[in-house]
């Protein structure tokens, strides 16, 4: 039975590079997203799901491991951004904030959750995407906060995964080339998402017996505090 990949946030960026990297290296791939048209074929799968509901995401888990017999990968890569500021008025309305916050922190949670009974089945890989920015402080930026937990979020699922067979790796990429970039950072060196996707794949691609439990990746040129 052919080893199955699903990724969240799968329609653009890093999820779907990755996606795409996944099916050229023999995975059945399921692209997850909030706006896809449900197609499924032989060995790739368009799937709507939104990760901040928790039983669209349990749906989601349920249909593919049913469909297609078991699920090996995961790759909590969901995630969404808006600008903030806490003393200023410049950046989102603070009543903008809260989509973002249960999108990063309660989709990656709910898509490990509804996962771990498959990944478990399957001696499987959980993937998250934390961010560079989740490893320093950045002014009054709500976005990093919530990349700080995913890195707390990977260590705690971990460390209960322990001896389930599970790996978990959390991906902490710097400044991507995606159309989430603030206008403040378009000159910036950047990675593209096919590199992010590479490192997903190498952590993913390791024996059973080794598990990647951080990759942290800028782009040549980016400074540690960007």
């Amino acid at each position: 039975m052919e080893n199955v990949f699903v990724v969240t946030g799968a329609s653009r960026g890093i999820g779907a590079a990755t996606a795409s990297l996944a099916a050229q290296a023999g995975y059945r791939v399921v692209r997850a997203s909030r706006s896809a048209e449900e197609s499924v074929g032989d060995r790739g799968w368009d799937a709507r799901c939104d990760v901040s509901s928790w039983n669209s995401v349990q749906d989601l888990m349920s249909r593919v491991e049913s469909r297609w017999g078991r699920i090996d990968v995961v790759f909590a890569n969901a995630g969404v951004s808006v600008d903030t500021s806490f003393v200023s008025s410049s950046g989102a309305e603070p009543s903008e904030w809260t989509d973002m916050v249960v999108t990063n922190v309660c989709g990656p949670a709910f898509t490990a959750c509804a996962a771990m009974p498959a990944l478990i089945r399957s001696g499987g890989h959980l993937v998250l995407t934390g961010s560079a920015a989740g490893r320093g402080v950045r002014p009054g930026n709500l976005y990093s906060a919530t990349k700080w937990a995913i890195t707390g979020l990977a260590q705690a699922i971990r460390a209960e995964a322990v001896d389930t067979g599970v790996r978990v790796t959390v991906v902490q990429p710097g400044l991507v080339d995606t159309d989430a970039i603030p206008p403040s950072r378009v000159d910036d060196p950047k990675l593209a998402p096919e590199d992010v996707g590479r490192a997903v794949l190498y952590a993913v691609s390791q024996p059973s017996t080794v598990d990647v439990n951080e990759i942290l990746l800028r782009p040549t040129g980016q400074a540690a505090h960007r």
